[in-house]
């Protein structure tokens, strides 16, 4: 039974963080698109069949689709979700071509398209600065409460009572991001600019490389300084202060994301860490589990990681068709059909190998293959 219960636990929960996420980023387009004159054809939460819907006085249908991973905005001209031009447009009238996406300036294209990824930000930045003014943030200051021995930190000679104003050219406010910056980066010097009876000085520490386990059975590699911190507390801000945490998050978590991705690429850190739609919805339910704090907390990193996914130069992504516009505006013309057609195709190709890598991730991490193993073993 219990099992039973944490299945639909994350079920539910995950349904419910992916259709705020993805309402969130079509917003973005729908709104940016309405704003220079283009006429939305369909608004949808999912994929394939209507389940159900309505159409508003506008003449847009807005629906909940059949699979629930993901959705789209369809605009005047799009010959499918993917916003490939239609094969109509030149025969157009008039009156067609001022409502139509594919007929406006480069430049509002490229407003409508980004708003997307920058609507996924700014909904973190939000939901972050009101969880700060109401719930309060985690604060912590940044000062070293003691030194475990032998550790990175005893080496680079910090004590107890230093307060950590940087890590890595990085200036810290609390002690929480002195752990985010350090765990991404196992093995690597990293300058220490810290304050000691009023004076500032710098040292260089190398954290220790540590295998742990989370709580959903993966393994990762984490730097560790071996220091503690001092007293733990939850700091309420006023407006301007939370939307300033709250950025400050915001940017932490791109700046973690893209290190991460770096470090895949290097080789450095596995990429077994990639992750997609079966490990959110159990992380979805494990984080829903833990309360409603974590849960939004997870929510508004999984949008920042959205938009900034989006953003990647793949055609059939956001960031593709931004691509496809900055050769427009260098060309003064847009690609010609082949060159765009082909290029639909291998971003298709690479978002589909994606997707299987990061599902078959999955599996591994979830042990279904090993399961399977066992059933033919």
């Amino acid at each position: 039974m219990d099992i039973i219960g944490g299945f639909w636990t994350s079920v539910l929960a995950f349904l419910l963080v992916l259709t705020v996420l993805v309402f969130v980023h079509e917003l973005g387009h729908y709104l940016v698109a309405r704003r220079n004159g283009v006429r939305i054809e369909t608004f949808s939460i999912g994929f394939g069949p209507e389940l159900f819907g309505f159409t508003d006085s506008a003449g847009t249908r807005w629906k909940f689709s059949a699979l629930p991973l993901g959705g789209y905005v369809k605009m005047f001209g799009d010959a499918d979700p993917a916003s490939t031009p239609g094969a109509h447009l030149t025969g157009m009238t008039e009156d067609e071509r001022a409502v139509s996406f594919h007929h406006k300036r480069v430049g509002q294209r490229a407003a409508i398209v980004a708003a997307g990824p920058i609507a996924n930000f700014l909904f973190s930045i939000v939901v972050l600065a009101v969880l700060f003014m109401t719930a309060g943030q985690s604060f912590t200051p940044p000062d070293v409460g003691g030194i475990q021995p032998g550790s990175a930190a005893e080496r680079a000679g910090i004590q107890p009572g230093d307060l950590i104003l940087s890590v890595d050219g990085t200036d810290v406010q609390r002690f929480e991001e002195i752990r985010q910056i350090v765990s991404i980066r196992p093995g690597q010097p990293l300058a220490v600019e810290l304050k000691r009876d009023g004076r500032v000085m710098t040292v260089t520490a190398t954290p220790d490389s540590q295998s742990v386990t989370d709580r959903l059975g993966n393994s990762h590699q984490i730097g560790l300084l071996g220091i503690s911190r001092g007293s733990v507390g939850m700091m309420r801000h006023d407006p301007l202060t939370a939307v300033w945490q709250a950025g400050r998050e915001v940017a932490g978590m791109i700046t973690g994301t893209f290190t991460a991705l770096g470090q895949m690429v290097q080789g450095s850190r596995g990429t077994e860490e990639l992750g997609g739609p079966l490990r959110i919805a159990q992380m979805s339910g494990e984080v829903a589990q833990s309360g409603w704090y974590p849960l939004i907390w997870f929510m508004t990193f999984l949008s920042v990681n959205l938009g900034l996914i989006n953003l990647f130069p793949v055609p059939m992504l956001d960031g593709g068709h931004l691509l496809f516009y900055a050769f427009e505006k260098l060309r003064g013309r847009p690609l010609g059909a082949r060159a765009q057609e082909y290029g639909f195709r291998i971003g298709l190709a690479l978002v589909l190998t994606l997707m299987v890598f990061a599902t078959w991730n999955d599996l591994v991490q979830l042990r279904v293959v090993d399961f399977f193993r066992g059933l033919v073993s």
